[in-house]
Formats: structure tokens, sequence, C-alpha cells
């Protein structure tokens, strides 16, 4: 009876989440910030701070919207990045991005419903939807002509994480997002635009988000547009705030705010303080500029070291930003969720593409991650994956000669 709620990948997301405790095991397999740089710190003195502000307001039960505070002030945020006219009226406080995408499923998606999502799809999203039962339909971006205004029409939303999106690590172009947003509105559905990523602007800068492209065409106060918009601290700041937020319509947040009154009745009213003092004091304006640069040096590791190691069986584009690289295998021989298990063998991690797959059929990409690990263990980690490939193509009696060997020595 509970076979709509277990997948290969609930298994695998279990699986990789349990290798990064493992002191012998890299895990390139998570979506997740490196630890030693978290402001812990900053978030104590936060702390400190909002409790002698606040008080007992911080430690009760709220509104199940959220701490009105930091409501108002991710209102202003959203309307000074967007010029759309965000009020709180808009804005629901999450816990973390992900539970918006599970309220919007609870509340959007029937049996059968169709959804057309980003493809590869991020598996957060895959996972909380699956309970639903619906179909998918692969959003095409290709040369901005996108998905056709009669899919778009037969489905309740469109998905897509148009910066540094997960997994692939790509940046949708402006014309592809506007053309897009333009689809949407003539097809009369909601769209909805997940933007965890954007403050890891590793290269250049990212274009306008969907939602500020709406805000140049609809004036109105509040926001009543089609655009749902979710963001989140947890890449900026920390993960463990479990701080996030949805922007939408009146009339589709208080919806939310019912479906959320069911799962947890109120969110955490000290962390939603904490954040609140933490952006009040311009934390993310001084910590992630040092955190990006950290990830753009363990992006290059990462991607240097695979040029050598992988390149024979492996292509990719370096992101622009992001966590991830989405790498192909070269050789169509190569059954990518089987190669997984010769690399938990060597003892270390990525994630399949079969994962990012609504069916499962997408067996010939890997993601890896390169935020969470320094970049010598980044060189270890993939020089293992070579060496798991290499065992693997020997194993199916595919394997042709590398061209490069690998050279040097193990981590402790």
């Amino acid at each position: 009876m509970f076979s709509r709620w277990i997948s290969a990948s609930n298994d695998i997301t279990r699986q990789f989440l349990s290798f990064g405790v493992r002191p012998d095991f890299i895990s390139m397999a998570g979506g997740l910030p490196a630890a030693e740089f978290y402001p812990a710190a900053a978030i104590s003195h936060a702390t400190g701070r909002a409790l002698a502000r606040w008080g007992a307001k911080a430690l009760d039960y709220g509104p199940v919207e959220g701490f009105l505070p930091l409501r108002q002030h991710i209102a202003e945020r959203m309307a000074r990045q967007t010029g759309c006219a965000v009020t709180t009226d808009n804005v629901l406080l999450t816990a973390g991005a992900m539970q918006g995408l599970d309220l919007l499923g609870k509340i959007l998606i029937d049996p059968g419903d169709r959804v057309v999502a980003q493809y590869p799809t991020y598996v957060g999203a895959l996972d909380a939807w699956r309970p639903r039962l619906p179909s998918y339909e692969a959003l095409d971006w290709v040369q901005n002509g996108v998905t056709t205004v009669d899919v778009l029409r037969a489905a309740k939303f469109v998905y897509t994480v148009p910066n540094y999106s997960n997994p692939t690590g790509a940046l949708v172009s402006t014309a592809a997002r506007q053309a897009l947003l333009e689809k949407v509105l003539e097809a009369g559905t909601w769209l909805i635009e997940d933007d965890p990523y954007l403050p890891l602007q590793l290269d250049g800068a990212v274009g306008p988000s969907i939602l500020e492209l709406h805000g140049r065409m609809e004036k109105a106060e509040p926001y009543q547009g089609p655009v749902i918009y979710l963001g989140t601290l947890s890449k900026s700041i920390v993960p463990g705030l479990r701080v996030g937020w949805a922007v939408a319509a009146p009339e589709l947040i208080q919806a939310l705010v019912l479906a959320k009154q069911s799962a947890d009745l109120a969110s955490s009213m000290l962390t939603q303080a904490v954040a609140l003092e933490l952006l009040e004091a311009g934390l993310e304006q001084t910590h992630v500029p040092h955190v990006v640069h950290q990830y753009r040096e363990r992006r290059d590791a990462l991607c240097t070291t695979a040029a050598t190691e992988l390149g024979q069986w492996f292509e990719w584009e370096t992101p622009p930003g992001g966590m991830f690289v989405w790498m192909r295998s070269r050789n169509p021989a190569i059954d990518t969720d089987a190669l997984y298990e010769h690399a938990v063998a060597e003892k270390v991690a990525f994630v399949p593409g079969s994962v990012f797959d609504p069916h499962g059929r997408l067996r010939s990409a890997i993601r890896v991650n390169f935020t969470r690990n320094a970049p010598a263990v980044l060189e270890e980690g993939i020089a293992r994956l070579a060496l798991a490939t290499r065992r693997y193509l020997d194993s199916n009696s595919l394997r042709t000669k590398p061209r490069v060997q690998r050279t040097g020595g193990s981590l402790p």
C-alpha cells in the first residue's frame, strides 16, 4: 500500500546522505554546502540579539504564515529585486524551499495531472510530488522555442530552476525565460520558479528572474501573477536554519497556508527571528563572496582533475554557478546506475542520472557536487571514480585503453 512513496531515488538519496558521515568515504553526491564555512559565530550572536529583541515571541508558536517581521523583510527584498509589487500578502515562510515544493504539490496536483518540468528534474521535487501521482512532460528550451502553448495549457504547472539548475548546473538565457513566460501567460497556467542557487554566482551574473520579467509587465498590488517564486537561505547562509519562502498571488498563498497548517501548524519562530537578525546585519553581503571564492576553487579543481581522469569516458560543461557538474557518458554502453555500485565499492559516491528522470530511464549521466569537499578531497574522489569506471568497464568487457593514467598517492 505504500508503493507510491517508494522509489529507487528515495533509496539512493538516503544512501548517499549516510555516506557523508563515513570518514573513509568521499561523497560527491549530496547537494550540500561546505560546513566549515558556516558562520557559527555570527549565528550565535544573532540568536542572542533575537532573544533580547523578541523575547517569548521568538520561542512561542507563531502564525502559520511565519514570523511577520521576516515576512515584511522578504517582501521588501523581493519587491526591490524584481520590481513586482510584493507585499506580505504574497509571502509565506517555509522550512526551506523544499517545504514549498511539497505544499505546492498538495494543493495543485491531483492524480494523473500533467506537470511540465525542466529535464532532467530536481530529485527533491520528484520525491515531493510522487505521492500525488502526476505525469510529466519535459520542458523544451531549445532555441527559445520552448514547449507549445497547447502542452502548457494541459498542465497544472510548469517547474523550472533557471539559475544553475539542479542537476545540470545550466544557466537559462533571458530570452528563453521570456519566451517561456509569454507561453505560460497565454496558456493560463502556473509557473514555479525554484531559485535556491541564485547566490552562488561563480562566473558572470544571472539574468532577471522570471518573476522580475513578469513584474515589468504587471503592476498590480499585491502581485497577482502566475509566477510562484521559491527562495531559501540554505545556500547563502546555512541549511540548518530551515528558512525559505514562497512568493505568489495572495489566493495561492492562502491555499498554501491551509496546507502548511495541517503539516506543521507553525514553523520555528526562533530560527526565523535569527534569520531576520542576520539579514538586517548584512551577513549575506560579507559571507557569500567568501564562500563563492572557495566554491570557485573547488569547481575548478574538480573539473581540472576530471579532464585528466575521466575525460575519455565523460563530457561536461563547466557550470557558471551553483553546486554541480553534470557529466554525460561518451560511451552509450555505460550504464551509470551500474557504475554507481562500482563507485560505492571504491568508497566514492555520485548521483546517477536516473534519479533525475521521472521514469528512471536516464542512465547515461552523473551529477557530482563540488561544494562540500576541499580541492584535495575532490581530486582524490575523482581519481577513485576513474578507478571505479575502469573496473566497471573491465567487468563488462567495454573498456578501451585510457589515454592518461592516474598518478600520485591517496589521501589518508
